[in-house]
């Protein structure tokens, strides 16, 4: 199927690429036009315009100096963009979407930030969402990414909160580009190859043209174990006087041998099968038994990418052109992680509590498991009421094998349309377009089990009756005569590879996941000058946008029932439709007067209709004045939209396993504790605990157990964003000594109404226990028949998604750049910086604020790059560094330890990058790169800590977790 897919690919565009070839050979040489400019954040094109809001650009030659594979990986580094929700570094874990590569404008998510493929929507990487996956754009196919920060709605629809990432590709080349390289990490792993073809031709006068690439590149993968850092399970030890302070190792308590749990407590095999105490740390002088997560655990997942990418203009005559887009990616992802970790309470829910019988009842006679070992089975008692005896276990399931998952990634895009001009009084500009896109994955994963089979398989007897009819009256078999119909094997789980070939077949319970996510766009506008102003003509643009957005996501039907022991995942499908209208004008007021060289006023607007949340509105308006030719003060205010994604309004019940959750109840007594403690003690599960342990006790597994499931809500209205630009443009031409400097000062302000929110899991606990109680529905504790190891832990916490939040965002955005000769060669430089002042999100109305500016896995209140290049004949050398300010743990978290707001943080890291360039020739050159030059580590945000990332062991999107690098290519043009 998948080479179907490919071939298909690969007709069209060839085909497409071929009918401008023949065009553009035939085309006759005529006068080109005149052009105009125009720029991201306005329809309106004009020579010389300007953007009235902030307006970062990445150049080719940025992107060629950084040696990125992929353009997340240079974007990442500005100062406007915060930590990447799904990155090759932080997705190992993730149940589809592994290596996926986002962008997030100003730290509002990525379903706020608009990526635009020349100025047009691309098809989402992600089922359900918006989010493009920056993979499948190749980087040497880019002529210049512009960031657009703030709201751009009116101009370009939903989506565009944040603002705007807009690729556009190269026009008018000619001739032939081969780009080879290779690269790893000091560490010899991450290793990198990349080769990419792109080849062009154009006409005499270059009114028609074609392009295509081709290109290819596979990353290796980097292991926990591989970083000292990472190589051995860790968490913070919890000292509010030192949280950075590690408790290693902390060996998971589900070990490949098992724990098991009687009425004394708690036991363990050694390598030969002998009994020995339970001891995850090893405390006491005593071997620990727990089990090391990170040996088996992956940092940065392998990644195999082929791009196929065309594009191409035919002049049809004069005033009208045709234009074709053209890209196909095919990605291959691997994640590893450990073998999967089973409790008894995975397999025996609700109605037991968790709890194995040990025994029996066969037609009135109690039967005793054969398998349980003497140990155990002495130790044991009906817990539960039901006159069987009872045992807990866990187990790692090593003889199952590691878990993981293979994903293949197939994005497929076509665009086509006619542009032109026309004169009806004046001269008008027009663009009409049409575009398809889809993106697959089908993904197969192991090292589940079908958790019915295991249970069937627990439940063993000897066949003293001969039930097999096979004259053998002393073989183990299963109890239950329809499963032995169907290949029950007993499974024995005491002990290291305790388990049978036999037994492992019958339990195992391979995965799949097939998603797909369609886009169909279909548009067009007009510009245009209208009156002739004394400052100039009044510019317009209108048109309209239809888009049909459709996605499903449906895995095995194990595990949309949570039948294989893990994550819940029911299929999601949803679709919807937007019909929208646009209009913009920008209006010369004054030009060349006193103290106003040039005054300009511009504004948009957008009506769309949705098919689920009805009409939605979005406007813009600014202005810009030059008080004289050098300065140029800009301002800006909009509303932006965004409508709910398929995700936000038709997922069911999604599970998930939350991490870093504080409970409240811990350390509560049988008295005080106010409020809190009151809520507290009126759960059965918590009475008990509090009356067996003295103090309401947590165990390291139910830490790790805690669960829940994740709703979309269809009746999600959209929510709206207020942004505020107000900056200045300083490029002092009249000056001699500093006519090559430009200089930008902007302050942004956004805030978002009726935010589509999750509601944060730790924000419920806090409003059940010592609030006004209205989300304790949504959580779930164990009964107090757990036992006292468990009893009034945490087993359930739901979350739903609404419009109850709200988030806002304020600073300061710097950029400087000059360009000049210096010494024998010619120096450029260039330096962003974004002052976050402020950022909060409050989950519900009258909540309080959630402060985010300055937190880990957040933004931090500084960040800024610096990158500098020199070109002195045949050598070249550009260097980039990313600063990356102090930062701190989340708010929430501190609050339970009693600590204030930005008390325990780590310091600021710098990143230092480097190429070096010697053409060789005119057509060939050799460059040499290093990521990480000085070998930067990333801080300890260790497991038990907010923005852990599991398996790295720091926070993997916001901090380099791989450590130094080097990469050698060579570059011929052809």
């Amino acid at each position: 199927m998948r080479e179907k897919v490919i071939s298909r690919a690969v007709r069209l565009i060839g085909l497409g690429s071929a009918v401008f070839s023949m065009q553009v050979g035939a085309q006759t040489a005529t006068e080109a036009p005149m052009q105009t400019v125009q720029v991201t954040g306005s329809r309106i094109a004009s020579p010389g315009a300007e953007s009235p809001s902030p307006l970062q650009v990445l150049s080719s030659a940025d992107i060629a100096a950084s040696g990125a594979t992929n353009l997340q990986e240079l974007l990442s580094k500005n100062p406007t963009l915060g930590t990447p929700t799904v990155s090759r570094t932080n997705s190992n874990f993730s149940t589809s979407s592994a290596g996926v590569s986002t962008v997030n404008l100003r730290n509002l998510d990525t379903s706020r930030t608009l990526v635009l493929l020349n100025g047009r929507r691309f098809v989402s990487g992600i089922p359900g969402d918006s989010a493009v996956d920056l993979n499948v754009i190749p980087t040497d196919f880019i002529e210049r990414v512009e960031l657009l920060t703030g709201g751009a709605s009116a101009t370009y629809g939903s989506d565009a909160v944040a603002g705007v990432v807009n690729i556009i590709t190269k026009r008018n080349f000619s001739g032939l580009v081969l780009d080879v390289q290779g690269g790893q990490s000091t560490k010899h792993d991450d290793t990198k190859k990349k080769f990419s073809a792109t080849w062009g031709t154009s006409n005499a006068d270059a009114t028609s043209n074609i392009m295509v690439h081709f290109g290819y590149s596979k990353q290796g993968a980097v292991y926990s174990k591989d970083r000292a850092a990472s190589a051995i399970d860790q968490t913070s030890a919890g000292d509010p006087e030192d949280l950075f302070r590690v408790t290693r190792p902390f060996y998971s308590s589900y070990a490949p041998q098992g724990r098991f749990f009687d009425d004394n407590g708690s036991f363990t095999y050694d390598r030969n099968g002998t009994v020995i105490p339970w001891n995850t740390n090893g405390t006491n002088g005593q071997a620990a038994t727990g089990f090391n997560r990170s040996e088996f655990r992956s940092i940065a997942v392998p990644t195999d990418r082929y791009l196929l990418a065309t594009t191409g203009t035919m002049n049809l005559n004069d005033n009208h052109s045709v234009f074709f887009e053209g890209n196909y990616a095919s990605t291959r992802v691997t994640t590893m992680l450990e073998p999967f970790a089973l409790g008894s309470d995975d397999i025996y829910k609700g109605d037991t509590g968790g709890q194995v019988p040990a025994e029996l009842l066969i037609n009135g006679v109690l039967r005793r498991n054969p398998l349980v070992p003497d140990r155990l089975f002495d130790n044991i008692s009906d817990t539960n009421g039901d006159g069987l005896r009872d045992y807990f276990f866990t187990r790692r399931l090593a003889e199952v094998g590691n878990r993981g998952s293979k994903a293949n990634r197939d994005t497929f895009r076509l665009a086509t349309g006619l542009k032109g001009n026309f004169n009806l009084l004046r001269e008008w500009n027009y663009e009409t377009y049409i575009a398809y896109g889809q993106t697959k994955e089908s993904q197969s994963s192991n090292g589940q089990v079908n958790v019915l089979n295991f249970r069937h398989a627990l439940e063993a007897i000897t066949d003293i009756d001969d039930l097999n009819q096979n004259n053998n009256r002393t073989e183990t078999i299963c109890a239950d005569a329809t499963a032995r119909a169907l290949g029950c094997v007993p499974i024995n789980v005491f002990g290291y590879g305790s388990i049978t070939p036999e037994a492992l077949k019958y339990v195992n319970a391979p995965g799949s996941l097939e998603t797909k996510v369609t886009q169909k766009l279909a548009g067009g506008s007009i510009s245009g000058e209208v009156y002739d102003l004394p400052a100039g003509a009044v510019g317009v643009a209108v048109g309209f946008e239809w888009r049909g957005e459709e996605s499903s996501s449906e895995a095995d039907a194990l595990t949309q029932a949570g039948l294989n022991a893990g994550n819940a995942l029911p299929p999601t499908y949803g679709k919807f439709n937007v019909k929208e209208l646009f209009g913009e004008v920008r209006i010369p007021v004054l030009k060349d007067k006193p103290f106003v060289k040039e005054l300009n006023l511009s504004s948009a607007f957008r009506r769309g209709k949705y098919s689920t949340v009805g009409y939605a509105t979005s406007w813009n308006a600014a202005a810009e004045w030059s008080p004289i030719a050098d300065v140029r003060f800009r301002a800006t205010r909009a509303l932006s939209t965004r409508a709910p994604n398929i995700n936000e309004l038709f997922q069911p019940a999604q599970q998930t396993f939350p991490s870093d959750i504080v409970d409240p109840c811990e350390g509560i007594t049988a008295t005080g504790g106010g409020a809190r403690g009151d809520a507290c003690r009126a759960a059965p599960g918590v009475a008990a605990n509090i009356a067996e342990n003295g103090a309401f006790t947590l165990s390291q597994s139910d830490l790790q157990g805690i669960s829940g499931y994740d709703r979309g809500n269809p009746n999600l209205r959209e929510e709206k964003g207020w942004s505020t630009t107000i900056g200045v443009v300083w490029t002092p031409r009249s000056i001699a000594a500093l006519k090559n400097i430009t200089f930008t000062l902007d302050y942004f302000d956004i805030k978002i109404d009726d935010a589509i929110v999750f509601m944060p899991r730790q924000y419920a606990l806090e409003n059940c226990y010592g609030g006004d109680g209205s989300l304790c529905n949504v959580i779930t504790r164990r009964p107090a028949a757990m036992g006292p190891n468990s009893a009034g832990s945490l087993e359930y916490i739901d979350s739903l998604v609404s419009n109850t939040g709200s988030k806002a965002t304020e600073g300061v955005d710097v950029t400087a750049s000059w360009a000049g000769a210096v010494g024998p060669g010619r120096l450029s430089a260039r330096l962003a910086w974004t002052w976050l002042r402020e950022g909060y999100d409050t989950p519900t109305p009258g909540a309080a604020r959630d402060y985010w500016a300055g937190e880990i896995a957040q933004s931090p209140k500084n960040k800024a790059s610096i990158n500098l290049a020199y070109k002195w004949g045949p050598f070249s050398i550009a260097t980039a560094t990313t600063y990356i300010g102090k930062s701190y743990l989340d708010d929430q978290f501190l609050a339970q330890l009693d600590l204030p707001r930005n008390a325990v943080g780590v310091g600021s890291r710098t990143y230092q990058d480097f190429q070096l360039t010697y053409e060789l020739r005119k057509k060939w050159e050799v460059y040499f790169g290093m990521d990480n030059a000085f070998n930067t580590k990333a801080p300890p945000i260790v497991t038990g800590l907010p923005g852990n990332t599991t398996g790295a062991e720091t926070e993997a999107g916001a901090y380099d977790p791989i450590g130094r690098r080097y990469y050698l290519g060579l570059r011929a043009t052809l």
